[in-house]
């Protein structure tokens, strides 16, 4: 797994800031200012610091903004970088300091001058998150960025604060490492392996293969699957740190490691980035690898039905009818509407055998909730309230855009077929809600549940705060967020 960047706290030095050879960080507030660092920075420069936060660039910028000056005169560090940052910076702003710190350092070594920082363990945190590349694939890969030191006035704190936030950034990078990963290296088989080396930090690993899962009767799973060389299963990780008694929280992801739409084959352009369609599996995996290195205090298990969905005289064909494993049949209209075949049975699975206190599932299920909220929100849907709003509330505070969108009957009409107990599509309008309403059919009536479609949000096109384009991790810290908020007990 790409490493994170190493990040120490130690107790601030200002005698070693003229001799640290890679990059030095100050942090300065709207008002301009300097801390004993940055007093001792200015004055290493000959006053270059504070003309530089007394000028138009520096009032112009934004907090967690950042300006250098290269080559500093008086220093051996190759620049300073200037971060404009609140003394009492919001947790937005602080992770985006620590980002804009990752965009700039290059392959040095950097020392942040925090001295009296109320947030700096989300500095640390914008800094881990942001200082990815996949590199797995290349020749010549590059090798790991130098290490960061932190000198701050509680390094014990700081380290024990910033220990579960680092943990959560783990947790990311092991979701943007799948989803970045071909599907010649990440076939069912090497997804299921990773998974498998999950037990070192604890979690409890089984996987599924199709012997089993034909037992169980897990036949549109399994229907998905048929086209393809690669075997079809599913991988159960539970972690158990709650009290026994206590009913876990299920999160199903949605593992198809590549799709070709199957017979209901996709166009050329651009099918090579569903290599991505395997992104919800990735976000459960990493939150469950979150939960675990931060020893979470929950009840949690993840299931993934691990998939190829590829054209061949096996595959699945449009007009076919499938018996899923809760006994409702499903007409085939479109084998491009896979995803949701995938989900039911885990779904109906992960109740049978958990009694979950709450479920969600996380899948790149539709196109269509692109075309409604773009590449900045994921589209929530739910039978409970109170389950939903957490969720909304917990995006909210880690930055991870998710909109509710709306259920009913109306929706679920367009489902009705003539020969079996529904279609797995129903038309192009509202194509996302009725994906969502397909599933709802395999939630029972006693179960909290969501439904996230990320597809505009698991892989993008351009840098966001946090991430390089390509494979972001969302959700990884929005679900770790949900369980320490409602499921972990003091």
């Amino acid at each position: 797994m790409t490493e994170l960047t190493p990040i120490r706290f130690v107790e601030t030095d200002i005698e070693k800031i003229a001799s640290h050879t890679g990059r030095v960080a100050v942090f300065v507030d709207p008002e301009g200012r300097l801390d004993a660092g940055a007093r001792r920075v200015n004055k290493l420069t000959k006053g270059a610091l504070a003309r530089l936060v007394e000028g138009q660039k520096f009032a112009k910028s934004k907090p967690g903004d950042a300006l250098t000056l290269a080559y500093p005169t008086g220093m051996a560090a190759e620049a300073v970088d200037v971060i404009h940052l609140p003394r009492k910076a919001s947790v937005e702003d602080a992770r985006k300091a620590g980002a804009s710190l990752a965009k700039l350092r290059g392959e040095a070594d950097a020392l942040l001058l925090a001295a009296g920082m109320r947030r700096v363990a989300e500095v640390a945190f914008g800094l881990a998150m942001r200082d990815y590349s996949y590199e797995k694939q290349k020749s010549e890969p590059k090798s790991r960025k130098g290490a960061v030191e932190i000198m701050c006035s509680k390094p014990d704190e700081a380290t024990e604060t910033a220990a579960p936030l680092l943990a959560v950034a783990e947790g990311a990078f092991l979701t943007r490492d799948l989803v970045s990963a071909p599907a010649n290296v990440l076939t069912t088989t090497t997804f299921a392996e990773q998974l498998l080396a999950l037990k070192k930090v604890g979690v409890k690993v089984q996987v599924l293969d199709e012997e089993e899962l034909a037992k169980l009767g897990m036949r549109t799973l399994l229907s998905v699957g048929q086209g393809s060389d690669s075997p079809s299963k599913v991988v159960v990780m539970e972690w158990n740190g709650g009290a026994k008694a206590d009913r876990p929280l299920a999160l199903i992801g949605k593992g198809v490691v590549f799709d070709t739409g199957g017979i209901s084959l996709k166009p050329a352009g651009g099918m090579e980035d569903m290599t991505m369609d395997m992104g919800g599996a990735g976000v459960v995996a990493g939150t469950m690898k979150a939960l675990a290195l931060r020893k979470a205090k929950a009840n949690v298990v993840g299931l993934v039905g691990l998939v190829e969905n590829m054209p061949s005289g096996t595959a699945i064909r449009p007009g076919d009818v499938i018996k899923s494993m809760k006994g409702d049949t499903v007409e085939v209209i479109n084998t491009d509407a896979e995803g949701r075949l995938v989900l039911c049975d885990v779904m109906w699975y992960a109740q049978e055998r958990f009694k979950p206190a709450g479920m969600i599932d996380l899948a790149t299920l539709t196109g269509a909730i692109i075309i409604g909220l773009g590449h900045e929100n994921a589209g929530v849907f739910s039978n409970d309230d109170t389950l939903c709003d957490a969720f909304l509330k917990a995006a909210k505070a880690e930055g991870e855009g998710a909109w509710r969108m709306p259920l009913g009957q109306a929706y679920d009409e367009q489902l009705k077929s003539n020969i079996a107990d529904m279609k797995n599509v129903g038309g192009r309008p509202a194509g996302s809600i009725t994906a969502a309403q397909f599933l709802k059919r395999f939630v029972k009536d006693e179960t909290p549940w969501i439904h996230l479609d990320i597809a505009g949000v698991a892989s993008v096109k351009a840098d966001t705060t946090l991430a390089p384009k390509g494979a972001t991790g969302w959700g990884v810290a929005a679900l770790n967020r949900l369980v320490a908020d409602m499921f972990e007990k003091a």
